[in-house]
This record gives C-alpha cells, structure tokens and sequence, in this order.
C-alpha cells in the first residue's frame, strides 16, 4: 500500500489591523464608501486540508495554526449572530481549509441553523468523508453544498490535487445528494494542459448526475505564487471548449451579485432540450466586485474584505479580551467600511496576497 504523507503548510501572515472605533454612519449594516452591503458571510473553520492541490497549496512545507488560535465552535456561532442581527446577514458558507477536517463542524452547523431569522447555511469541501456525514449535517441544518472538483478522470485528479482520493470525493457526492442536500454544486478549476480538455467531460458528468458544475477561472492565491494571467484559463477559452458540444444560453434570472454567470445548458445534438445549467466565474477576466456582498472571517477571527486584501483587522482578540457584541460589531464595521472598490488585478501595481486560498478560506 502507498504511504500518504501529510506534510506541515506554510502559514503566511498577513497584516493584522487592530481596528478602530467607527463613526462613518450609523446603519446596522456592513456598508463600504461605494454602497456596497455585505449580506453574504464566508467564514473558514480551518487552515488544514487533507488534499494538496496545486493552485492552492504547497505540496510541502508550512506549518498550520494551532488549534487555540483557531476560533471555537462557540465563537464561531457567535460571530455568526452578530452577523445576522446586527448586519442583516441572511447567508452563510462556511469554507477552509478543508472544513470536514473540524470534528465539531455539525456543532457549529446546528448553533447557526438556531439563530433567528435563520440564515442560509452552505459548505465548500472536497468531499472526502462526507458521505458518512451529510446525513447529520443535514439533519443540523445545512442547506447547501460545494464540491470541489477539477476532473473525473483518477490520474488527472491525483496530479492536481498531488493524493488519489477521486472515489472518495465521488462517495462524498453521492452520500450528499441521498442525503437531501440540493443543490449540490461542483466548483471546478482548469488549469491550461493538465484538465483543460476534459471540461467538456466533467460538464456532462454533471449534467447526466444533476449536479451544478460551476467553472472558476484560476485566481492569484497558489502558495507558490507561480500564477500567470497570460496562461491561466480564462472564460473566453472555457466558451471555446465547450462550444463544439454544448449550447450556452444566458440565464435571465438576477444574479444579485452572485459570482457565477449562469447559462443553460444544450446539447448541440437536441438543441430543444434543456439538460441543466453550467455556471462560470471569471474574477480575473470579468470581474464582479461592483456588486460585491461578501464578508470574510478567517479561521483566527479576522475580518478579510476581500479574497486579496493584504491586512486583516482582528476581531477575535476583542471577543476573547471580553468586547461585547456592540464594540465587536463596530470594528467590523469599520474593517467593512474601508473595502476597496476591486481587487485590481488590472493594475500595474497589483501583488499578489502572501497568504494562500487554504489560509484565507474561499
């Protein structure tokens, strides 16, 4: 039997703001100077994952944070009320790191599920394990789920994410959807000469199964910092691939600041017959962040503005320091108010975030 390593990744840690008393307005929301409202809270549970893709992790390395840095399940619902009745947040993903790894994770699913007015409630995860658990995060709450997955073809998949785990991910799949979790939604990353080519393949695995498949254009946070805009997939080639088989139709539904553009889904051979919808995010090349109406909390408690944001302001350490919700709520605020109006990968200045996606949380 081939051994497994789990090599330590590297942690980078960004500036760290310790945040300000906030005046700017005095609406219970989290608004920025563009009149941006963040409805939409990304919290990460954990750094660790058990998967090393290439385009998020070293395949050695780094060290993890220590489990009392990590925020606990209490903290974590806490935070999540906060968000809910002092902001007005009505969804909630919770992301990693690989989040399954948390042995606390339907705690933490059931505390947020009682809060009230009850928020949606979404996972991203690799899957692997969740086939025994999708049963009990249901039964907690969960509403939603997110599969990351780039290929169905078991060579191609242990070259990117560097351990030959395809069928327990495909379990995990299926132990989602008998659970009752709908929709489940694939998110998949193409990366030029690895998978490229099989996106016509994975998009009718998930259209023969019913499952969303959402392609998302490769984005700046490898740890290796290896990313190059000119030879990353872009969603102008992901039309192209696609084009010789399928038909894509604009959704007209609003998108509401979703990431996804949405198409529906044709077969070139039954032009007639809607087969399901494919989604595709393209951050670097169409950009999003006008209607942006996310809110980020890494796994150490730091509010994160955006994905590539270089500070973070600090919210834990008032919590544990014994702030109260209001003054907890007022650093968020602030941290919120003073979001950029992009991520500016157009500018000749732009640089990529020390930290990886693992250590930021998706």
């Amino acid at each position: 039997m081939r051994k497994i390593s789990l090599p330590m990744p590297v942690l980078r840690t960004p500036t760290v703001d310790p945040g300000d008393s906030f005046t700017a307005h005095n609406e219970d929301s989290l608004l920025d100077t563009f009149g941006r409202r963040a409805r939409d809270m990304r919290i990460s549970l954990t750094d660790f994952c058990n998967l090393r893709c290439t385009y998020c992790m070293p395949e050695e390395g780094v060290e993890f944070m220590s489990r009392d840095a990590a925020m606990s399940a209490a903290e974590i619902v806490r935070f999540a009320r906060i968000g809910v009745e002092k902001f007005g947040v009505d969804q909630i993903r919770f992301t990693g790191g690989e989040p399954l790894t948390r042995k606390d994770i339907t705690e933490i699913i059931s505390g947020v599920a009682a809060l009230e007015p009850r928020p949606n409630i979404a996972l991203t995860t690799n899957a692997i394990g969740l086939d025994k658990r999708a049963p009990k995060l249901r039964e907690a709450g969960l509403d939603r789920i997110n599969v990351s997955l780039d290929t169905v073809d078991a060579a191609t998949f242990e070259e990117i994410a560097r351990r030959p785990f395809l069928n327990r991910v495909l379990e995990g799949i299926q132990g989602a959807q008998d659970a009752g979790l709908d929709p489940v939604k694939i998110n998949a990353v193409l990366l030029p000469g690895i998978n490229d080519q099989q996106a016509p393949e994975l998009l009718r695995w998930c259209l023969e199964r019913g499952l969303s498949l959402r392609f998302i254009e490769q984005m700046p946070l490898d740890a290796g910092h290896s990313w190059q805009r000119s030879s990353m997939i872009t969603a102008a080639d992901i039309f192209a691939l696609l084009e010789p088989e399928f038909i894509l139709t604009p959704d007209s539904a609003p998108r509401n600041g979703a990431p996804a553009e949405k198409f529906r889904v044709a077969s070139r051979s039954a032009p007639d017959t809607i087969l399901g919808d494919v989604g595709i995010i393209a951050s670097v090349t169409r950009p999003f962040c006008a209607d942006c109406t996310r809110t980020r909390l890494t796994a150490e408690g730091r509010v994160r503005t955006c994905l590539f944001s270089h500070t973070e302001v600090d919210l834990l350490t008032a919590m544990r320091s014994g702030a109260d919700d209001e003054a907890i709520a007022n650093l968020w605020k602030g941290a919120h108010w003073k979001k950029l109006a992009g991520h500016g990968m157009d500018t000749a200045d732009f640089q990529q975030p020390q930290r990886p996606m693992s250590a930021i949380g998706g």
